[in-house]
């Protein structure tokens, strides 16, 4: 008897939560995939003074999918450059910035920086692209 009730008991739980989906479904409120688009991935800041400081640019992207994009991660392969990223979800059709800052001090010479963007969307990863000449 016990299994009996116990097996009626996720019988039941089981078709609430397959209704709930199905509902959820038809008001079009699931989620769907995010596609995350740059109008560039790469950036060349030309000549740039060391004494001038840190330099930055601005990565402009587009949720061009059916779903929230949350950008989970943006990393630096180095410690001289820096990314900042939307902390909250991008709503389909809208746009957000990755911002990349470079710190030039004590760094003369040619730089290739790559940030690797991580996404709940497609595609997962990219890699964003700076470079420049530090005078």
């Amino acid at each position: 008897m016990k299994k009996l009730t116990l097996f009626l008991i996720v019988a039941i739980v089981a078709m609430i939560g397959a209704a709930g989906a199905q509902a959820k479904k038809k008001s079009g409120s699931a989620d769907g995939t995010a596609k995350i688009e740059f109008a560039t991935k790469t950036f060349d800041f030309g000549v740039i003074k060391e004494s001038a400081g840190p330099v930055t640019h601005e990565f402009e992207f587009v949720n061009n999918g059916d779903g929230n994009l949350l950008i989970l991660k943006a990393s630096a392969e180095c410690g001289c450059t820096r990314p900042s990223f939307p902390e909250k979800p991008v709503a389909p059709g809208k746009s957000g910035k990755i911002k990349v800052t470079y710190n030039p001090a004590g760094r003369p010479g040619g730089f290739d920086k790559v940030v690797t963007v991580t996404t709940n969307g497609q595609p997962r990863k990219i890699r964003l692209k700076i470079r420049g000449t530090v005078k």
